[in-house]
């Protein structure tokens, strides 16, 4: 509860101080509450929130106030402390947060260069862009390109004639001569790119080894023909003896009436034109 104030009585009169000398305190206090506006604000709210509530209250609270009257007049000099400090650090930090940072120091011109129509304009900030990686081209290889000669051997069909031979029968044929092959050398000058073959050229082509011709002789000779045997006046049907040639032969044992008879025994070796065999055993006039 508040404490009841005394009637003072004084047995003198206080001499009071001059107000500009209490204008002047007020000054000096002013700079250190400017100076440490930061620190003073928050122990401004603080006092402010326990004056309040001492008064809401009616108690002393933790700073001993004995009155009400002492009690609004702290409270309203924390207040006023408070916007003072408070506006103080509100336009430091707004001052700061315009500053330009020590990283950024590029970004404004030399105010000894700057016309003055260029100063009265705030300078806006430029982003300077960060210049791109160059790639570095990858080399293109240069192609390697060789020439060499390459020897390539090949061989060569032998021919085959055909040839009439006197000595040979007709319709006989002989190889009288073997064939060889033969061989070619080929040169070519080969061009390559990178190890790929791009190009062929004939250089020269050289008969190294002559083939050899086959030969085949075909036989031509005809033997001549048989001379004819001489006519000896017997029949030919009849071997190992000789039948006489007649319109009739009859053996000459038997009763035939000829008119050419046979006396012997003949082998038939044709046609019994004379009916010689009569028993069939392919012998004429057997008795």
């Amino acid at each position: 509860m508040w404490e009841v104030p005394l009637t003072a009585q004084t047995t003198r009169s206080r001499r009071r101080l001059p107000t500009w000398v209490w204008i002047v305190i007020g000054l000096l206090l002013l700079v250190p509450v400017l100076i440490l506006s930061p620190f003073v604000a928050p122990i401004a709210l603080v006092i402010l929130v326990t004056g309040i509530v001492s008064l809401s209250r009616g108690s002393r609270t933790w700073l001993r106030l004995k009155s009400r009257r002492a009690a609004i007049g702290v409270t309203a000099g924390a207040a006023a402390l408070l916007l003072i400090t408070g506006g103080i650090s509100a336009a430091a930090l707004a001052g700061q947060a315009e500053a330009p940072t020590v990283a950024e120091p590029a970004r404004f011109a030399d105010s000894s260069r700057v016309s003055p129509a260029t100063a009265e304009e705030s300078p806006t900030p430029t982003k300077t862009p960060k210049p791109k990686p160059t790639k570095t081209p990858t080399p293109t290889p240069t192609p390697v390109t060789t020439t060499r000669e390459e020897t390539v051997t090949e061989a060569v069909a032998f021919e085959q004639v055909s040839v009439e031979d006197a000595n040979l029968p007709r319709g006989q044929t002989a190889i009288t001569a073997g064939g060889q092959p033969g061989q070619r050398t080929l040169t070519y000058t080969v061009t390559t790119v990178d190890g790929v073959e791009t190009n062929r050229e004939l250089k020269s082509d050289v008969l190294t080894v002559a083939p050899v011709t086959e030969v085949t002789s075909v036989g031509v000779y005809d033997a001549p023909p048989f001379p004819a045997p001489a006519d000896s006046g017997c029949d030919s049907n009849y071997a190992d003896a000789c039948v006489p040639i007649a319109s009739d032969v009859d053996c000459a044992w038997g009763s035939g009436n000829g008119p050419a008879y046979f006396d012997g025994v003949a082998r038939v070796v044709g046609s019994d034109v004379y009916d010689l065999d009569r028993d069939g055993d392919g012998l004429a006039c057997e008795q």
